[in-house]
């Protein structure tokens, strides 16, 4: 298999500081940060030890990890279900390396995470990609019953779903389960932006779901719960027996992960809900201006229940259809990076529809859409 290329991500950012455009494209959060997360790694680093912590995270993190997802999503979990990673892509990883042997098929569902194919690839399985239905990307559970063959082991989803921002209800889990149940199929969940869902939809895990408790993983993410993405603190949450295959990888992974990070990450899962729902709040009035601003200015945005992005429908929006070119264009013409959902299918690129990131500070939401609105005046 041929290396991987530089990611959109990274390329839509460079162009950005090139060319000094605002950056919609790449989801990191642009506001002041948690104070109580930093002063709770300050803390640690001069008050506990930072030498090697235990592979699978210090105990009380994984205790913490278990109690939030209890106090939260009402899991009810141990924390030996719980192994701390580095970042909730190493949690994908250690679980697909522990999960997929050479010759079996994945089915993963489309717009996706860019790290979940090469991942299946390097384990030396193959992939089945199906698709999301747009514009309300929905999961068609006939497609997926198609898409099970002999060889296939697993499925890979995400909810919130990253770019498009929908969520997986329990009804369609529940379908899920079934389809696992009857093909012996194991579940990795990614579900790193459930803290990030701004219009009361409730976060459903296929932990939840009977048919899929005792053969799902879910991954989760401190830097996404804290809008803290450099921290790098993730985990995989599994009934045991999958837990300590998923160890058995971490350990020659990244074997374990700064010690102050844990701590401060366990402090922080402890916070109040008060100061979650404030944290959600911030972030529901940047996506208001952000998604009114467009909206006044004549661009539809598709509704979205999570994560940090909203998504543009061009074509309604009486724009070029044609997402990479377009995103190209309004990098360098309209002096804002924004990514092209096309570029989160691994085959098959649906076109027509660009991610837009709103954790910015107001003033910076305000100038985008401004520029924006001028770029689509000009095309008429």
């Amino acid at each position: 298999m041929s290396a991987p290329g530089t990611t959109i991500f990274e390329h839509m950012s460079g162009l950005a500081r090139e060319l000094g455009a605002i950056n919609l494209g790449q989801g990191f959060p642009e506001l002041p940060e948690p104070p109580e997360l930093i002063a709770a790694a300050q803390r640690a680093l001069g008050e506990r030890s930072n030498q090697y912590p235990p592979m699978r995270g210090i105990p009380e993190l994984r205790a913490a990890v278990a109690g939030y997802y209890a106090r939260t999503q009402g899991l009810t979990l141990s924390a030996e279900q719980v192994i701390v990673t580095s970042g909730g892509t190493e949690a994908l990883a250690a679980t697909v390396f522990a999960l997929v042997a050479p010759g079996d098929e994945v089915v993963l569902v489309q717009p996706l995470y860019d790290a979940y194919l090469p991942l299946v690839q390097w384990a030396g399985g193959t992939a089945k990609v199906i698709s999301l239905t747009s514009p309300e990307w929905t999961l068609p559970i006939e497609t997926l019953k198609a898409a099970i063959g002999p060889k296939t082991r697993g499925i890979v989803l995400n909810t919130p779903n990253n770019p498009v921002g929908t969520m997986l209800s329990r009804e369609t889990l529940e379908a899920i389960g079934e389809v696992a149940e009857a093909h012996d199929l194991w579940v990795l969940c990614d579900e790193v932006w459930e803290a990030m869902v701004f219009d009361g939809t409730p976060h459903v895990s296929p932990l939840a779901i009977p048919s899929l408790a005792r053969r799902s993983v879910k991954v989760g993410s401190a830097g996404k719960i804290f809008s803290m993405t450099g921290w790098k603190v993730g985990w995989a949450v599994a009934a045991p027996a999958l837990a300590a295959k998923i160890a058995a990888r971490h350990q020659f992974l990244t074997f374990t992960t700064p010690p102050a990070l844990q701590w401060a990450a366990a402090e922080g899962l402890a916070l109040p809900d008060t100061w979650f729902a404030a944290q959600r709040a911030r972030y529901t009035a940047l996506k208001a201006r952000l998604v009114s601003g467009l909206e006044a200015a004549g661009f539809i945005v598709l509704p979205a229940s999570g994560t940090w992005f909203i998504t543009l429908d061009l074509a309604a929006s009486g724009l070029p259809a044609d997402d990479v070119l377009l995103s190209e264009r309004l990098v360098r013409e309209a002096k804002v990076a924004s990514i092209p959902v096309s570029a989160f299918y691994a085959e098959r690129p649906e076109k027509g529809f660009l991610r837009l990131c709103f954790t910015k500070d107001e003033a910076v939401l305000d100038e985008a859409v401004a520029r924006l609105a001028a770029f689509r005046a000009a095309l008429a």
